[in-house]
């Protein structure tokens, strides 16, 4: 089923919640996030095999480094976003978006709205978020 949203459509709590218009924002939202990260790994791809480094200066030679280092590491974090948009958008294909995985209950359109990604509550992330801090500090 192909839906249509309104270009200044916003999933709003007077709607049912994860409503097919709802879906497919958020689907569509997720999408274009996706491809803004694509579109930046592969920037990154060809700055990165643009050549060795030729700086004859060994403080530029180590700037070069260090900034190649940051290159990798943040498209590394992106590689692991993508992989969580897609999971993302398996959960909207098979009815889960938008669900916390541990309560079931809805997350809400203002934290999904601010991390499309998110798989717990806010009350549920808190819960693990403390879990862990009791945890480190064994």
């Amino acid at each position: 089923m192909l839906i249509t949203l309104p270009p200044d459509y916003r999933p709003t709590d007077d709607e049912e919640f994860m409503n097919p218009r709802q879906q497919e924002y958020f689907r569509q939202k997720l999408r274009r996030w996706r491809l803004d990260l694509l579109r930046e790994a592969g920037d990154t791809l060809a700055s990165l095999s643009a050549g060795g480094i030729s700086e004859a200066d060994l403080t530029d030679r180590a700037s070069v480094e260090t900034d190649r280092a940051l290159e990798l590491r943040t498209r590394d974090r992106a590689r692991k976003l993508i992989s969580k948009i897609d999971q993302a958008l398996e959960r909207i294909e098979n009815g889960t978006y938008g669900y916390c995985e541990e309560s079931g209950e809805p997350i809400g359109l203002r934290r999904l709205e601010a991390r499309p990604i998110a798989t717990l509550s806010i009350e549920a992330q808190e819960r693990h978020e403390r879990m862990e801090r009791v945890h480190r500090d064994d």
